[in-house]
């Protein structure tokens, strides 16, 4: 049953115009940062194109995974498609992994397509490349704003509130907890700034990633000098094993609370 569900909501999801819409706009993108890039001087080190794809993996990747993926999980249970689920053999586990897989599996489908494009221009041009660390990232991305999807569309009492929940989220993550910091280290002393800056970038998964790509790219330098304990550290084995742990809670910790907010919503009908 829970194989059947997977695939019929990916089908579905794949159906939607939306999804297909941002298929075509993430190629077009990715086309056009690779044409670029082709056009461009090659330059070691961080680049335009390198600055450009991170933008494009930091801020229109996780946007439309909120918003899609929430509005989902909420369309289901407005119109009363999960009460009907509910009455199939099909476990409130294979309901949530079954939401959270269809909508990974779209979205790792629309990022082979664009990566396939830059890989077909880099064969025809041969001076376009597509960083791995990149890719990987990129994959994380997905997996991460995935899991916070399910768990705000599991919150949002409709579609409409799935979106602004959605839209929330995405603007404290990517814009408005940057500003608070930059507002906060004006009058706090420079070490209680650095302190709340590592803290907060473990509390923000966009903020994560963007380390991530920093640190497993060999650019740590770009953060400046202030951060080299920091950066020294997670450059160890135990520094990449706290950054897999990080993310893995980032991963299953919204989908076991989404889990759990919506087992205490069923027995509240």
């Amino acid at each position: 049953m829970n194989q059947l569900f997977i695939k019929l909501e990916w089908k579905q999801m794949l159906r939607s115009r939306w999804m297909q819409l941002v298929g075509v706009l993430f190629i077009l993108v990715f086309a056009a940062i690779a044409l670029i890039q082709q056009l461009a001087l090659p330059v070691d080190g961080f680049t335009r194109q390198t600055a450009s794809f991170l933008n494009l993996l930091l801020f229109l990747l996780p946007l439309f995974v909120l918003t899609i993926g929430s509005m989902s999980v909420a369309s289901d249970i407005e119109s009363g498609w999960y009460s009907l689920l509910k009455t199939y053999p099909m476990s409130l586990t294979g309901y949530i992994f079954g939401k959270y897989i269809s909508l990974v599996l779209s979205f790792f489908l629309i990022l082979l397509m664009s990566f396939a494009v830059v890989l077909i221009m880099s064969g025809v041009a041969g001076s376009v490349q597509l960083p791995l660390v990149f890719v990987s990232l990129s994959v994380l991305t997905v997996l991460i704003f995935a899991a916070i999807a399910v768990l705000c569309g599991v919150i949002a009492k409709n579609r409409l509130h799935a979106l602004a929940l959605a839209l929330v989220v995405w603007a404290a993550a990517l814009l408005l907890l940057q500003y608070v910091l930059m507002a906060v280290g004006t009058f706090v002393a420079g070490h209680v700034t650095l302190t709340l800056t590592i803290i907060m970038m473990h509390l923000n998964p966009a903020e994560f990633i963007r380390f991530g790509y920093f640190l497993f790219s060999g650019q740590t330098t770009v953060l400046g000098p202030s951060f080299f304990e920091f950066t020294d550290f997670y450059n160890s084995v135990f520094g990449y094993l706290l950054f897999g742990i990080v993310c893995a809670a980032w991963i299953l910790g919204p989908l076991f609370i989404g889990q759990w907010i919506l087992s205490r919503k069923g027995r509240a009908e």
